[in-house]
């Protein structure tokens, strides 16, 4: 009898499976893991702090006369357009580190480690969340200093940050994916660049949809990053939460539904 209480008292104990709870604070200091990486190698910033500020200058005063006879027109039009640009583009990073720590060694570490075994994955993408709401504040102080006014108010600016950073998390899931799948950091980034730069540059963001040729045109329209760019110039422009709003969260949730899983099963295979 007491044998019997033995064994089962050590199955329980052996589990191999964490609780939800379990995983989520194993992530939770994963991410804290991230920060601190962070705050020892800033350097890592520099494409969250850098690329902001240049694109924006770069893009109003290139293109603001031509698309729209001056720089104070441009920016409501510009500025949506680049904070999405720039905020997705980030989060390339997630797909990079994650190969890059791949290699190192450092998700065999971790498997020996007490944790759930997805703390690691789930941990690398909530930090970066930090990386895009750095771009996203810079981006909008840098409108502000050049003269741009959201007629949206605070609030609403607050809502499309938001609203960025949230469907900017869903397509770290896809580079995640390349991370997980890929043999090399370069691959990883070069595989995410040509995904990225068509869904980026082949949209709403920089130039009107109607001054492309007709047959672009169907493409940009069912660009999932021009709804988020038009969500955006709703929020920021006019304060209205719209159709672009719902298509934006819609669009996200369906890259999350559709990658998370295969990204945790493609990292399981490899852990």
């Amino acid at each position: 009898m007491k044998s019997a209480a033995l064994t089962q008292e050590l199955d329980r104990s052996l589990k191999n499976r964490a609780s939800f709870g379990q995983a989520l604070r194993h992530s939770l200091t994963m991410a804290y893991r991230g920060l601190l990486k962070i705050r020892r190698t800033p350097e890592q910033l520099f494409d969250v702090t850098i690329q902001p500020i240049l694109f924006t200058l770069m893009f109003t005063y290139i293109f603001g006369g031509a698309i729209s006879g001056n720089v104070e027109n441009y920016l409501p039009i510009i500025i949506p357009g680049i904070l999405v640009q720039t905020v997705i583009s980030t989060s390339i990073v997630t797909g990079v580190q994650l190969r890059e720590d791949m290699d190192k060694g450092v998700f065999d570490r971790f498997k020996s480690l007490p944790i759930a075994r997805i703390a690691p994955l789930a941990g690398a993408l909530l930090a970066d969340t930090i990386r895009y709401t750095i771009a996203t504040v810079l981006t909008f102080a840098m409108g502000y200093i050049m003269g741009y006014q959201p007629e949206g108010g605070l609030g609403f600016v607050a809502i499309a940050g938001i609203l960025v950073i949230a469907c900017s998390w869903a397509v770290s899931w896809i580079f995640a994916f390349f991370g997980v799948i890929a043999r090399t950091a370069a691959s990883v980034q070069g595989i995410s660049m040509l995904v990225l730069f068509p869904l980026t540059f082949l949209s709403n963001a920089f130039v009107p949809v109607e001054t492309m040729p007709t047959w672009l045109q169907w493409f940009v329209q069912l660009n999932p990053i021009s709804h988020l760019v038009s969500a955006v110039r709703e929020l920021v422009n006019s304060g209205t939460i719209g159709t672009e709003f719902v298509l934006s969260l819609a669009s996200a949730a369906v890259i999350v539904a559709i990658f998370a899983p295969l990204t945790v099963r493609a990292y399981m295979r490899r852990t």
